[in-house]
């Protein structure tokens, strides 16, 4: 495919993906505000402890094969049906392994309400592995327009039953609800629209083809996941449900956000870069702009946040939220590296390097678990600094390896996101100090509104001033797909 064919069909499933996840983290953020104002803080503290148990046991149940069919070149009928069959059956193993291990969980956090809720949040596991090849056929298409008209119904449902239930008064469940019901809708619509059924084939040749590769993934997903979740873990034994609850609402927040705009553009660029894993100057310019494009719209989105958290927190949630601003904040400081380590990151799967990918996930993780040990003992703030400290020192070692494959070092990489983060920067400065003025005007959702246009409009004006290229990269994506829309 030629360059600008490429480009093209990236696009194009951007802009999918982009209101796919648009549509989902919007609903998600409605519904999160609502559901806050209705539950209290322990009750997502339940739910946080149970997190990262659920999170492996999905991790088990994709085992890295999901990113390795994916980036197959020439995948076949075989490979989609093997990939099907062994997905339900890590997805059995790994509910009954949630099933049998909940006591003990409970136990771990002396809670008991725990089993129950592990229990039946587990089931999504089973569901989840039902979604999983449909999934990956429409990615490798691009066809995530299909995934847009999917998502957005079953986010809409599920929220409202979420929120009904939450004025009904049965707390913790509501969320339950919501975790159960939008992959249940999902699944059984992407089976009603999407054409792909099984064939009664198992190759054990094509298992272990997409095993070896998706192997190394799969162990270094669930390091990952352990300990993104160990300071839920954490938390969660030392401090109260509240508290826990606090730090779980804040990191949903945020990462609301984050893996709105990282997970759209990385969700396309991963199956459309795989095509040209080999061709190193094209990955190279390439990756510079996924780069571009993520902390042009990360950059301001965290630090907008920071500034707002107070006054949004006060706007849109009751007083029994206001203790979880500063955990906010501290939490977006440690998301603007974000985007810089999902980059890093993509080119060793692009690229086919899992064994660097694993490697370099156990060197994070040993940091994380000394950072950790040394932070918990300065409280719950401690923690949360501690947070921003591995998430700026990890991308030495995840940017290394770039460098490495396609010549990206970490110097050119600061030097293409330097003057987004000025802008941004001054852009966030001149918001928040924007506040004692508008303070006259005395209506906080007006002066929020205010706060945000004066922000964006600097930040815009900044970009053009000191000529950041992936504005108008952007704008003319944008134009191209709102304005010049025509048949193809």
């Amino acid at each position: 495919m030629s360059n600008s064919g490429l480009m093209n069909k990236t696009a194009g499933g951007i802009f999918w993906s982009f209101l796919e996840l648009s549509g989902r983290r919007g609903i998600g953020i409605l519904v999160t505000i609502l559901l806050a104002r209705f539950l209290l803080p322990s009750d997502y503290g339940l739910i946080a402890m149970i997190s990262v148990f659920f999170a492996i046991a999905n991790a088990l149940m994709d085992a890295g094969f999901r990113q390795a069919l994916i980036r197959k070149k020439d995948a076949t009928t075989a490979d989609y049906s093997t990939m099907f069959y062994t997905n339900i059956a890590l997805g059995i193993v790994a509910y009954c392994l949630l099933f049998l291990s909940a006591p003990l969980i409970a136990n771990f956090y002396q809670e008991i309400r725990l089993v129950v809720l592990l229990r039946v949040v587990g089931f999504v596991v089973i569901i989840n592995s039902l979604q999983f090849v449909q999934v990956v056929d429409l990615t490798r298409k691009l066809d995530f327009k299909t995934q847009f008209k999917v998502v957005l119904p079953a986010g809409i449902i599920s929220g409202l039953v979420a929120v009904l239930m939450a004025i009904k008064g049965f707390g913790v469940w509501s969320l339950v609800a919501q975790m159960i019901l939008s992959p249940l809708i999902i699944t059984v619509s992407l089976w009603c629209i999407n054409d792909w059924r099984p064939a009664w084939v198992f190759s054990i040749n094509s298992f272990k083809e997409l095993f070896d590769f998706g192997f190394k993934l799969f162990l270094s997903g669930v390091l990952d996941i352990f300990f993104r979740n160990l300071y839920v873990i954490v938390i969660g034994k030392l401090f109260s449900p509240a508290i826990t609850g606090y730090y779980f609402f804040s990191t949903k927040v945020r990462d609301l956000i984050l893996q709105q705009f990282c997970g759209s553009i990385q969700k396309v660029t991963y199956p459309a870069l795989s095509t040209i894993q080999d061709e190193n100057i094209r990955l190279k310019g390439a990756y510079r702009k996924v780069i571009q494009a993520m902390t042009y719209i990360i950059f301001p989105a965290m630090i907008f946040l920071i500034v707002l958290a107070k006054p949004l927190f006060l706007l849109l949630l009751k007083d029994k939220w206001i203790p979880a601003v500063p955990y906010l904040q501290l939490l977006c400081i440690a998301g603007l590296v974000y985007p810089l380590h999902v980059v890093n990151l993509n080119l060793l799967k692009v690229k086919g390097r899992s064994d660097l990918f694993l490697y370099l996930e156990i060197l994070k993780k040993i940091m994380i678990s000394v950072v950790i040990l040394v932070s918990s003992r300065f409280g719950i703030k401690g923690i949360l600094i501690g947070q921003i400290v591995t998430s700026f020192v990890a991308y030495i070692p995840n940017s290394y390896f770039t460098a490495k494959l396609i010549d990206y070092s970490v110097m050119e990489q600061i030097k293409d996101i330097s003057p987004v983060f000025l802008a941004a920067s001054l852009a966030g400065v001149v918001m928040f100090y924007s506040e004692r003025i508008l303070m006259i005007i005395k209506i906080p959702l007006l002066i929020v509104i205010f706060q945000v246009l004066i922000g964006s409009s600097l930040y815009l004006v900044l970009a053009v001033f000191m000529k950041i290229e992936i504005q108008q990269t952007l704008w003319g994506i944008c134009k191209d797909r709102f304005v010049n829309i025509s048949p193809r």
